[in-house]
Parts: C-alpha cells; structure tokens; sequence
C-alpha cells in the first residue's frame, strides 16, 4: 500500500427530492488498500457506490478515480474498476466456466488467453471443482467467490464489493476474507467494501469510515479510532464477579469516574470517564468477591460504531432494540462467536 490516493470525492451530494442521501461526503482512499465504508441499511452506501461507478450523477460535488472524474470519464472508470454486487447474477443454465468466458469475450479477450486466464482465475478462486457444474446449482458462498473470478477477468485495478459475506457461511466468510486481504497484498489492488457486517469486516480492513444518514462521521485505522474514543473519556468495562449481590451495583456506581452501569447475561458493562479497572479490582477483592472476566473494551469495532453513534445522536432505544434483533449490525452473531 502507498500514500498514493486512488479514489476520492470532494464534497459529494446526492438528493432524491427531500431525501438526502449522501451529504458533503470528503473521502480519499489509498492505492492498495481495503477499505470499509460501513454503515446500517439507507446509511447512503450504496448511493455512493452508485456515484463511484457513474451509474447516477452526483447533486453536487465530484468523485474521481486514478485521477478520471467518474461522471465525465464513464468508460475509463468501468475499465479500471470491478463491481461485485451484494447479490451476483449469472446465467444458471450455464457452468461457472461459461459464464467466466462470456465476460471475457465481453471484454474483448478470447482464444486461448481467455482459456488460461479462466483457468487461472478458477484455481485462484478455489472454484476448479465446480467449474464445469451449472451455476444454478451454486450455494451463494460459491457464487461470491465466482463473482471475485468474474470481477478479475478484465484486471481491474480497483474492485468495489457490497456486502460481500451477506449470507455465506463462517467458513465461506474466513476464506472469502483470505481471498480479498490477498488481492490487496499480492495483486496491489485497491478494495473498497461496502458493508454493515462489521465482525467480518474489521478482520481484513486498513482503514474504515462509518457512514450514518448520509454522513461519514468518522474515518481511519480500527485502532487510531478506538483512541480517539479513549483520549475523549469514553471507556467500557466489562466485569463477571462471584457472588453476585444486590448491593453491587451501588458500589460500582460510588466510583466517581463511572457513568453507567448495566448488569445482563451474567456481566456488569460500566461506562467510566477513564480507565478504573486497578481500582475496581482492588475494591472487589478488599470485599471478597472473586473477579472472574474484566475485559476493557473500545478497540474492538462493534464498540466503535456504538460510540460513534452516540456522538452522532443517533443512538437511543429503539437503536439498541434494533441492535438486539440485528446482532450482525453491531457484532457477532452466536454462529460467528463459535468460529
């Protein structure tokens, strides 16, 4: 990965009517490196990509790619670009084989160049086996991967995903997420992933930017953005003690730099001003209880997000209700814990 900036938009609108769909979006993303932009469904991701492709004009703003303004230069872009979409269509009376020949012959290759790259791409995706299978008979897991094959036939330098692991597998997901950090530090392509599934994505990302109504309010490295957080006073601990009793809660509350605090599943979550688990752990063994889980929690980007939102003010109780029916949106489902 370079400084180089490959992708960027300068103060990028898009309205529908009264809708607002992406507000004043300033993104720049560098040459050879996996980006997320994640955000909930109508967070405008989608929109944006829309721009980045020069499938719809911008409001207001520009979006440029490898120096190429995607509104004016449409054929540059789709020539250094691949799109894969959150559902891949191909044709099902056709083997993967095929359907990988015909997208060549669309981009004006053929013969035997076409037959090696096809094979090349097939092993590369691990797809060789089912290769000559129609595409009909795919799980989406394998569509995906043959979506990936598809996408590399023309050699684009920059490839666009939306919600590339949407509904495969944990294994499908762990070697779909090999594959795509592979195609960054191998190939030196660019990768941007759309996508609210933010357990996956934080595994493969260089950098993220959290999307919210049409917004980006935050942008950069898990880690850096997890400080920010930290340096600002937001802390999260978790704490498992035994036994437990009434009066806990109240004595937790006496400390002055905790804010909140919330007992489920088994685990006190304080919400403290800085970090009190030295403290904490000296008061909890003065009065005899035994400190079984203390896990202070902020780097990980389930807990970014969450922050995030609150800063917005877009975090309130029909957010967290939405949170516990949508475990994906902010965390891992029990499925993925067990990975």
């Amino acid at each position: 990965m370079t400084e180089e900036i490959i992708i960027k938009t300068t103060g990028l609108v898009k309205n529908y009517g009264p809708v607002h769909a992406v507000v004043g979006l300033n993104l720049s993303i560098r040459k050879g490196e996996v980006f997320g932009l994640l955000g909930p469904n109508g967070a405008g991701k989608t929109t944006t990509t829309l721009m980045l492709l020069g499938l719809t004009q911008p409001t207001a703003g520009k979006a440029e790619i490898a120096g190429f303004d995607c509104v004016r230069n449409p054929v540059e872009i789709k020539k250094i670009v691949g799109y894969l979409p959150d559902s891949v269509g191909f044709y099902s009376d056709m083997t993967g084989r095929e359907n990988l020949r015909f997208t060549g012959r669309l981009n004006g290759l053929g013969g035997p160049e076409l037959e090696e790259r096809i094979n090349f791409l097939l092993a590369r995706v691990g797809m060789e086996s089912a290769a000559d299978r129609k595409t009909g008979t795919y799980s989406r897991g394998m569509k995906q991967r043959l979506g990936i094959a598809d996408v590399l036939i023309k050699d684009p330098q920059i490839i666009i995903m939306d919600e590339p692991t949407l509904g495969i597998d944990p294994e499908g997901i762990r070697e779909l997420m090999t594959l795509i950090r592979e195609l960054a530090e191998k190939d030196g392509r660019t990768i941007l992933i759309s996508s609210h599934q933010l357990y996956q994505v934080q595994q493969i990302c260089d950098r993220v930017g959290i999307f919210v109504k049409g917004h980006l309010i935050a942008c950069g490295r898990i880690e850096d953005l997890g400080r920010q957080l930290q340096s600002e006073g937001n802390y999260v601990l978790e704490l498992g003690v035994q036994p437990v009793k009434p009066e806990l809660r109240a004595e937790l509350e006496k400390f002055d730099s905790v804010q909140e605090v919330r007992y489920e599943n088994d685990l006190y979550t304080l919400q403290t001003s800085k970090d009190v688990h030295s403290e904490l752990t000296r008061m909890l063994l003065s009065q005899g209880y035994d400190v079984y889980h203390m896990h202070q929690r902020g780097g990980d980007l389930d807990e970014i997000y969450r922050r995030y939102f609150e800063k917005a003010g877009d975090w309130n109780g029909n957010a967290v209700e939405q949170a516990d029916k949508k475990p994906r949106l902010f965390g891992r489902s029990k499925k993925q814990e067990a990975v």
